[in-house]
């Protein structure tokens, strides 16, 4: 599980707060002869986001009609929440068909200006 305070700190320690950074979901996928093997199994950009106070939950939610979210757009809300907002669980919402899904991990790609958040299926 991944809280919104991690994110933060991977933000700040991985790509020093650089809000040209895009946001994206990636898929990961245990390999069949191998199940601590994980594979790269796809990725969409993340439009979104919202915070559920009821559910104590940060959503980011991937919608290919939306420009992809920026780090400096999502990071500027962030910064200003309450302490206790702060251990809010990360989750990603791929559809409106499936439950938003519990990160497993952050990660970026330099080269292509993209920060990913990683999750299982």
């Amino acid at each position: 599980m991944k809280v919104i305070i991690d994110l933060i700190e991977d933000i700040r320690e991985s790509i020093h707060n650089n809000e040209t950074y895009i946001i994206t979901g990636m898929l990961l996928k245990e390999k069949a002869k191998n199940s601590k093997e994980l594979i790269y199994a796809g990725e969409a950009s993340i439009g979104s986001f919202h915070i559920d106070k009821i559910a104590k939950e940060l959503i980011l939610t991937v919608d290919k009609e939306l420009e992809p979210l920026s780090i400096g757009e999502l990071i500027k809300h962030l910064l200003i929440l309450e302490m206790d907002m702060m251990m809010y669980e990360v989750k990603l919402a791929v559809s409106d068909e499936h439950e938003p899904k519990e990160l497993v991990g952050f990660g970026f790609n330099a080269t292509d200006g993209k920060y990913a958040l990683f999750i299982m299926s």
